[in-house]
């Protein structure tokens, strides 16, 4: 028979010896640095997960408030839009309130104008109506003058005096 087959119990108690030993070796030197080992990355890939729970929560709470403050802007944008439209309106009134008072001082100034003007071609046609007058009067009394028609001349200018008082 052949011996590598034969069972020995001298084989068996060194095999097992020889199995303890090296089980402790491997204990001490392998599977504590290689237990370290995996419990440092358990440890590193549970600390990325929570650092990634709270960037993904920060990222959550700035998208909320980032839409706070656009909602903010959007009304305070129109608010402003809002304002300047005001301001435009009221503006606007006032324009045309100024245009109407510039419009009503150049109406009254025009009618000053005209009134002056007109008062002024009064006073020459009254001008030019007494020196009329006197040259009717001097052309009239160069010609002989009947007592008949010096009443006359009288009576005519009396009328008119009076015709002119009334008007």
């Amino acid at each position: 028979m052949n011996p590598l087959v034969q069972p020995d119990p001298g084989l068996y108690i060194w095999t097992i010896v020889t199995f303890l030993v090296l089980l402790a070796l491997l204990a001490r030197f392998a599977w504590r640095p290689l237990l370290d080992a995996l419990e440092a990355r358990q440890d590193v890939i549970r600390k990325s997960l929570d650092e990634a729970r709270q960037a993904k929560e920060e990222l959550q709470r700035l998208q909320v408030e980032s839409a706070r403050i656009l909602q903010e802007a959007r009304s305070e944008a129109a608010g402003i839009i809002a304002s300047t439209r005001a301001d435009a309106a009221r503006f606007g009134d006032e324009l045309r309130q100024k245009a109407r008072g510039e419009a009503e001082h150049l109406v009254k100034n025009a009618q000053r104008e005209i009134d002056n003007q007109t008062a002024r071609a009064i006073q020459t046609i009254r001008t030019e109506a007494v020196e009329l007058s006197v040259a009717i009067a001097s052309k009239i009394l160069r010609r002989d003058i009947s007592a008949a028609d010096n009443e006359r001349l009288v009576d005519d200018t009396i009328r008119e005096m009076q015709t002119k008082a009334r008007n």
